[in-house]
């Protein structure tokens, strides 16, 4: 076992929990958000709360971070599926298969952001004792930045170029890949409409797990819909996280174990990679 760092050593206590309490089954819809919104009404509305929460609720963080994983690794499929179909979309799902696996990170470190309270959400646990604290965020930090800083605080995320800080404002960045594909005019491109066969898809798949990378695959908005890069960072990235919690874990939880490999998933989304050599040109940027 690797030795862990503070928030690693958090994940892996959670992890313990649910293991000691045999769950396995996802909880349902929006638990932990209605969990975290009950814990924030309050009078007063000061910018900082801080909560005792039971270890049970602690580790919904966890579970939480697990299906936005399976949303990541399903999204990225059916961008896989879409490629010929529909450049926009195949664009779209990878975006949101990136952004899914990043929030999944986010989630595991141990935050969440409630939309309607306007609260970021993070969790301790020190002598046994888990607490909550909600801080007031600012009107204008949106989703699909807030999650990505978060995880630019801790190692191993924030030395690796795999990911940035998902700056609208660069050439080479996933949100600036993400506003052409949803907000441009005129981006459309309508091919025949043809389903992939599986075949095709495994075919496509085995492709991008054995590209060799010589640099970091960022997607480029001039060059939308760059599905390429969009769906080669994706995969990474969900390898990534596979990888992160493989090595915290071992093969110990059983929670884990039951949701890493799913079932629903090809034969050829082995979750393999070419390891990248390269020096990032976007190393300024972390």
């Amino acid at each position: 076992m690797p030795d862990l760092q503070p928030h690693e050593k958090r994940i892996e206590i959670l992890f313990k929990y649910l293991d000691q309490k045999s769950i396995t089954a996802l909880p349902p819809r929006g638990t932990l958000a209605n969990k975290l919104n009950e814990l924030a009404t309050y009078k007063g509305n000061p910018d900082i709360k801080i909560v005792y929460i039971a270890p049970r609720d602690t580790a919904l963080f966890i579970t939480c971070a697990v299906e936005m994983w399976l949303r990541s690794v399903h999204s990225f499929l059916i961008s896989v599926s879409l490629l010929e179909s529909s450049p926009i979309w195949a664009s779209v799902c990878g975006y949101y298969s990136s952004h899914y696996c990043v929030r999944g990170f986010a989630h595991l470190l141990g935050f969440f952001q409630l939309h309607k309270a306007r609260r970021v959400v993070s969790i301790e646990i020190v002598s046994g004792a888990y607490s909550c604290t909600f801080i007031k965020k600012n009107g204008g930090t949106r989703e699909h930045q807030v999650y990505w800083k978060i995880i630019k605080q801790y190692e191993p995320f924030k030395s690796d170029p795999f990911f940035t800080l998902n700056d609208d404002n660069l050439k080479a960045s996933d949100g600036a890949h993400r506003i052409v594909a949803n907000y441009y005019d005129h981006i459309g491109s309508f091919p025949r409409f043809r389903v992939l066969d599986e075949n095709a898809l495994e075919r496509i798949i085995e492709t991008i797990s054995k590209t060799e990378l010589t640099d970091v695959p960022i997607p480029r908005g001039e060059k939308y819909p760059d599905i390429k890069y969009v769906q080669l960072i994706a995969y990474h990235r969900i390898v990534k996280f596979r990888n992160y919690l493989n090595e915290i874990l071992g093969s110990s939880s059983a929670f884990w174990n039951l949701y890493k490999n799913p079932a629903w998933c090809p034969a050829a989304m082995n979750y393999q990679v070419v390891k990248p050599r390269f020096i990032s040109m976007y190393a300024n940027y972390l």
